[in-house]
């Protein structure tokens, strides 16, 4: 099981940049595999911000229908993981709030995999950062 962060469908549709096509490969490796795909419903929330902050609001749509196609199952989060988000900043230097949250909501079903460009799930032990 992989959790599939918001940059990888940013990537897909974004403008181009160099991660751009190594997400589109990687897509395809993952596809091509069959494991599960998986994210939350806090990546969603980042792709509105992030397409509403910079203007591009036509972008969302895009992003949502890669991300839809991608993953079987969205998870979201109550509570208890808010503050096993909490705990994981206290004791992760370098792990920001977004991904101390997609890491609580990860472990709930046991996935260590993360399907990501941001480099700051390498800090997070137990996680596996995917490419």
């Amino acid at each position: 099981m992989i959790f599939v962060d918001s940059n990888v469908p940013m990537y897909i549709v974004g403008t181009p940049h160099p991660n751009q096509d190594r997400a589109a490969a990687l897509v395809d490796e993952i596809i091509d595999s069959g494991e599960a795909l998986i994210t939350s419903v806090e990546v969603y929330q980042e792709i509105l911000h992030r397409y509403t902050s910079i203007r591009r609001p036509q972008s969302i749509n895009d992003a949502f229908n890669v991300i839809d196609g991608l993953v079987g199952a969205v998870l979201s989060y109550k509570m208890t993981e808010i503050r096993a988000a909490r705990a994981l900043l206290a004791t992760v230097p370098g792990l920001s709030a977004r991904d101390a949250l997609h890491v609580a909501v990860m472990r709930t079903v046991d996935c260590s995999r993360v399907f990501s460009f941001d480099a700051g799930f390498d800090s997070c032990p137990g996680i596996e950062r995917i490419s």
